[in-house]
């Protein structure tokens, strides 16, 4: 094989930069690897030329590429290119591409290998891929189990329609990342510059009114129906169509533990909290809206309620083990479903709503009260309690549009009960494994750069992700974040399951708990330092609200701020 230099001039990387931009992306998302200087030349001479293609971030993590593109996505709803290193790379960004297929996330994801190994004719790929990078199938066999679909380009003529069938099936429900192999010498072939159609968004699935009706008909007949979702919000429109729908029928709204994003305002007098144990013998009609996995554990069904369905894809491929225990399914878009069913929210019985309307007006107060009390109880403890924390972001957000991405665990009740978010698109938790916050976060603020974003994390889960390419991130690319850390200084749920399988084991005994201890930790704002980045560390009750104040001033000035708050539990 000769190694002589490519002259200026189509290639496999004009091919796939071209191909991006057919399927609408706004952003390559790279954690470098050596296999795409072909794209890089592509992209400075267009950037020269002035030619159109997608903006380029210069990443330096592969959690970091996938979870901006993730964060980034869950706002947007329109799939993005992510460009990892080889096998490695993919393995290393592989919890977050498994966390975008749980967050319903489209992307088109790709990393390179070589196919020659220096044997064949052309340039040489270089020994690395020989020795060191390549792994036997193919990475898109390392990739298939966390993804839509994965596959390996065969030929540079056929790579732009390979990424546009990706993008294309990555957008459909259930929406989530598509895996591409790129062999590198197909990145370095001459091109004839046949290019993909730009795709254009999926076409809406409607249920029938012959399926919608009978539907209808039994939301008319329940006594004590309730809604229970975990995704509705994360599809366009769903949120304000579950509110439209719950509010003609008069049907209460639970939120389980397990919702992924924000699909009901906190305030609605119609929010009935997030735990479902309550109705699992009262309702006699449960409408699970987009949520996979209500019931807990699966044999657990409710006494007496009918189940109905709504959901695009109500059996979700990539849930290992899925019970629903359903009477009814309507499968089509669910916006559109509950739009239908709002229309037919007529000749109630006056009655009955007065009864339902009149328990959850008794169930809401009883809410109220037991919000109000925590947090009075926690502005007299001693020292920082996390309900506190949560209950004072709530105050310094309200009227500013804010989003919170939480990564939290042991803390993740309180976040959702006192911050309690309102809108759309102003709630997301992240899925699939610790480590992925700061980086979401950063996706979402990159999507809504107007809007104020909070992470909230916990000191665990803050030491999982990628700090220092975090932040790196949030400075080269101008992507300010409040991060409020709730540091107990110990792995609580870690902890919390010892003393539950062994309540007088040995450790309970002797006071060893192993694997809890962070102690040991270095002052965890002070990472961010060195970024020239806000920090404050507070462990006193007067101090947490000005130092939030403090933070989100910088924040609005475009200074990522990390406020380190020492709780008591």
């Amino acid at each position: 094989m000769t190694d002589t230099r490519n002259t200026p001039g189509a290639d496999g990387g004009d091919a796939l930069v071209t191909a991006f931009n057919a399927v609408g992306a706004d952003y390559l998302f790279c954690s470098s690897g050596s296999e795409w200087a072909p794209v890089w030349e592509s992209l400075a001479r267009r950037h020269r030329d002035g030619l159109p293609c997608p903006e380029y971030l210069d990443l330096t993590h592969e959690t970091v590429a996938v979870g901006m593109a993730t964060g980034y996505g869950l706002v947007r709803r329109r799939p993005q290119g992510v460009l990892l290193h080889a096998a490695p790379g993919l393995l290393q960004g592989s919890m977050a591409v498994h966390g975008a297929l749980l967050a319903g996330v489209p992307m088109v994801v790709s990393s390179s290998e070589s196919t020659t190994y220096g044997d064949g004719p052309g340039q040489d790929p270089g020994g690395q891929w020989y020795r060191n990078l390549s792994i036997v199938g193919g990475p898109h066999q390392v990739a298939q189990p966390f993804t839509k679909w994965s596959t390996e380009a065969a030929s540079v003529h056929t790579l732009p329609t390979m990424v546009a069938r990706a993008a294309e099936l990555a957008w459909r429900a259930p929406a989530g990342p598509a895996y591409l192999n790129i062999p590198l010498e197909i990145l370095l072939e001459d091109w004839d510059g046949r290019e993909a159609k730009p795709i254009v968004a999926p076409g809406s699935t409607h249920s029938s009114p012959e399926e919608v009706d009978p539907v209808g008909q039994l939301i008319r007949e329940a006594a004590n129906p309730v809604i229970v979702t975990e995704t509705a919000g994360r599809e366009a429109g769903g949120f304000e169509a579950l509110v439209a729908f719950a509010e003609a029928w008069n049907i209460p709204v639970v939120e389980p533990d397990s919702a992924v994003c924000g699909n009901f305002p906190r305030t609605h007098p119609l929010h009935a909290g997030s735990d479902i144990g309550p109705w699992m013998d009262e309702a006699d009609l449960i409408l699970l809206v987009n949520c996979r996995a209500p019931f807990y554990p699966p044999s657990r069904r409710p006494s007496k309620a009918k189940i109905v369905v709504i959901d695009e894809v109500p059996q979700r491929p990539h849930v290992v083990y899925q019970v629903m225990f359903a009477d009814r399914y309507l499968e089509g878009n669910v916006a559109n479903t509950l739009r239908q069913l709002t229309k037919r929210a007529k000749d109630l019985d006056a009655a009955a709503v007065t009864a339902r309307r009149t328990a959850q007006e008794a169930r809401r107060a009883q809410e109220l009260a037991a919000i109000a009390a925590a947090e009075a109880k926690a502005a007299e403890a001693e020292g920082i309690d996390p309900v506190l924390v949560a209950a004072t972001l709530r105050k310094l957000l309200d009227g500013k549009d804010g989003i919170v991405v939480d990564e939290t665990i042991t803390h993740s009740r309180v976040v959702k009960r006192h911050v309690q978010t309102a809108d759309p698109d102003s709630y997301f938790y992240v899925q699939g494994g610790l480590g992925q916050g700061i980086a979401v976060a950063l996706g979402v603020k990159l999507a809504a750069q107007e809007r104020p974003v909070v992470l909230t994390i916990g000191d665990g889960a803050f030491t999982y992700n990628p700090v220092i390419p975090s932040y790196d991130a949030s400075k080269s690319y101008e992507l300010p974040l409040l991060i409020v850390v709730f540091n107990n200084r110990v792995y609580k749920s870690m902890n919390l399951n010892h003393r539950r399988f062994y309540p007088e084991g040995a450790a309970a005994e002797t006071g060893e708990w192993l694997g809890t201890d962070l102690h040991r930790l270095p002052r965890l704002a002070s990472f961010a330092e060195p970024f020239g980045m806000h920090t404050e560390t507070v462990d006193t009750r007067d101090a947490l609200a000005p130092a939030l104040e403090r933070a989100l001033k910088a924040v609005a000035e475009g200074t990522t701020a990390v406020v380190d708050v020492l709780v008591t539990r």
